[in-house]
């Protein structure tokens, strides 16, 4: 009999966890790749039983796909104008909530892009340049800003291949189908990446600054595991990994 409640209370206790559990889908700008991969890894480490997958992809094809109803409950936005634009429209259950600047690099895996800077890229040796499509990613268009800032956009455009997030731009140059590229420096700090080749810190004066932010989207305004995780981003766990993936936290003095 004893044996028997035992299983009963055993059962009831897994009944309950189960119906408690909840998963959240993030829609997460490709410059985050790593650093939420770890986010993701400690949060789950003290809320064991829920689910958060991350999606990775273009911060504004994110913005299309949620309003035409994509099933994200977060966007993290590589430019925060777009979880801006989202909440004047009605798709957010949150205030857009800054959480971090992004930095712009040269980076190469097979010649030393730390001994170089933009105008290296003129050079007719180098014949393939990769940069995130300035139409819908947030790093292609300060790569472009950075370009015309010193005069050489009109020169490299012929040599430009685009990739549709940051991650596929760097992909172009691992898999040797660019020379070089104008990555985020959080992916070149990536250690797969950094044993690769170095990379040039392009000076933000060249380009507009790269303000990211979140929101809750409207989907997930009665998720309370939504509103757990958003809480997860100031915890100073959280601070420490965007730190260690060269992101400048808000309230920090953005380098030049």
């Amino acid at each position: 009999m004893k044996l028997i409640k035992l299983l009963f209370i055993v059962c009831s206790l897994l009944v309950t966890t189960t119906a408690h559990a909840e998963k959240i889908t993030v829609a997460a700008a490709a410059d985050l790749k790593y650093a939420m991969d770890e986010i993701v890894s400690s949060f789950n480490k003290s809320h064991s039983g829920h689910e958060v997958e991350v999606v990775y992809g273009s911060s504004g094809k994110f913005f299309t796909q949620i309003q035409q109803g994509a099933p994200y409950d977060l966007l993290f936005s590589a430019d925060i104008n777009y979880p801006r634009e989202l909440a004047k429209k009605g798709f957010a259950a949150s205030e857009v909530i800054p959480y971090a600047f992004g930095r712009v690099v040269l980076w190469s895996n097979s010649m030393d892009a730390s001994k170089m800077t933009l105008a290296n890229l003129s050079d007719p040796k180098i014949t393939k340049i990769a940069i995130a499509n300035p139409k819908h990613a947030p790093y292609g268009k300060r790569a472009e800003e950075a370009l015309k800032s010193v005069k050489l956009w009109d020169i490299v455009q012929p040599k430009l291949v685009f990739g549709e997030n940051i991650a596929h731009t760097a992909q172009f140059v691992q898999t040797g189908n660019a020379q070089a590229g104008i990555i985020a420096l959080s992916l070149a700090l990536n250690p797969a990446l950094s044993k690769q080749g170095g990379y040039y810190l392009i000076p933000e004066k060249l380009h507009e600054p790269l303000e990211q932010g979140y929101i809750i989207t409207k989907r997930a305004e009665n998720k309370a595991l939504a509103k757990t995780f958003s809480g997860y981003m100031t915890s100073k766990e959280t601070r420490r990994i965007m730190t260690k993936y060269g992101f400048v936290l808000p309230g920090e003095t953005v380098g030049r």
